[in-house]
């Protein structure tokens, strides 16, 4: 029996990597207050809530 091999037309593994990357990349030297910071503004950006507000 032959199977066929099907490509993708979205890897969400590779876009969570890819993602993962870019945060990595852009946090890698930032002190826990500026690390703070910026995933506050990430989130006022994406008008995100926290859990429980």
């Amino acid at each position: 029996m032959e199977t066929t091999k099907k490509e993708k037309q979205f890897d969400a593994v590779k876009m969570r990597r890819d993602v993962m990357e870019k945060i990595s990349s852009e946090t890698q030297n930032m002190t826990f207050e500026e690390l703070k910071a910026y995933i506050k503004q990430k989130l006022d950006d994406s008008k995100t809530k926290l859990i429980g507000q």
